[in-house]
């Protein structure tokens, strides 16, 4: 059997293994939706985030999450992806997304979110620039060859991909086609394909940080790369900690945080192509952060 068939095999083994954990999400959904109802009166006693992960995805964004939400001077929300400047959540209203959040508290104590589709989004960057005003971001980013098939195993798991690695590119294109312009369009749609199948378009980080800046201030934005926090965690998490202002901690362990389990690798010709068509792109990111993070050009 290919890697590919092995792939879906796999994946359809994983599917029955989600179903128990899918009604523990629906669980735990209704129950977010009631403390958030309870809260939503008194949501401007709530704090203000000083600071949100914005991506990508499948860059080491929970990781990071973790070891912030660990920090003695740093309150979590209620969950990690609000998704509120994402999705048709934007139109519940501000008291909405203010009731995932704690009291606003005495002394240095700051809270944040992090929600990875906020840098892919098209409406994300205008509507958080106006919401949040004086608060900073951080971008994760990770070798985009790698980025996009930890993206296809994550869909495959989530049972949201049924086509092999090389198809599943080869498809993208079609299904993505004309969906970021819908989204801009219309503020109560919320596009499937745009999130679940987006494997290739969403290392194209450039395009995206661009897009951001035309909304958010340079001096805003931190961008990171994965393999640093990885490779070098303490280092990294203190450079994270002295750009936000935090004062220096550390947690006991720099563990890797990983949602989804790992799947068969795609074949060897399928990767040398994905990293070749990322070459020119990755040219252009590192032009303009002005700095070469080691990936293939």
């Amino acid at each position: 059997m290919t890697s590919q068939g092995s792939t879906v095999v796999t994946a359809a083994r994983d599917r029955a293994r989600w179903l128990q954990p899918a009604v523990v999400r629906r669980l735990r959904s209704r129950a977010l939706a009631g403390r958030i109802s309870l809260r939503r009166p008194f949501a401007a006693r709530r704090a203000e985030p000083s600071f949100l992960i914005i991506g990508a995805q499948r860059c080491g964004t929970t990781s990071l999450y973790r070891y912030l939400a660990q920090h003695p001077d740093v309150e979590q929300p209620l969950v990690k992806e609000v998704h509120y400047f994402s999705s048709s959540s934007y139109l519940r209203g501000e008291s909405w997304y203010r009731a995932h959040f704690p009291k606003t508290p005495p002394g240095p104590t700051v809270t944040f979110e992090a929600t990875p589709y906020y840098l892919f989004h098209p409406l994300a960057p205008r509507r958080i620039a106006a919401a949040l005003p004086s608060s900073k971001f951080i971008v994760c980013v990770r070798d985009p060859a790698h980025r996009a098939y930890s993206h296809y195993q994550h869909s495959v798991q989530r049972g949201y991909e049924s086509l092999p690695f090389e198809s599943a590119l080869a498809a993208e294109p079609s299904r993505l086609d004309g969906e970021a312009r819908r989204l801009e369009l219309d503020e109560h749609y919320d596009s499937h394909a745009y999130k679940a199948f987006s494997y290739f378009t969403r290392g194209l980080y450039v395009d995206q940080l661009r897009r951001w800046e035309r909304y958010v201030p340079h001096d805003r934005t931190l961008v990171l790369s994965s393999d640093d926090l990885y490779t070098s965690p303490a280092e990294t998490y203190g450079k994270v900690l002295a750009w936000l202002g935090l004062r220096a901690w550390e947690p006991t362990s720099f563990d890797v945080f990983e949602r989804s389990r790992a799947v068969p690798t795609s074949s060897d010709s399928t990767r040398a192509a994905l990293v070749d068509a990322f070459r020119p792109h990755n040219q252009r990111l590192f032009d303009y952060l002005g700095r070469d993070l080691g990936w293939p050009t």
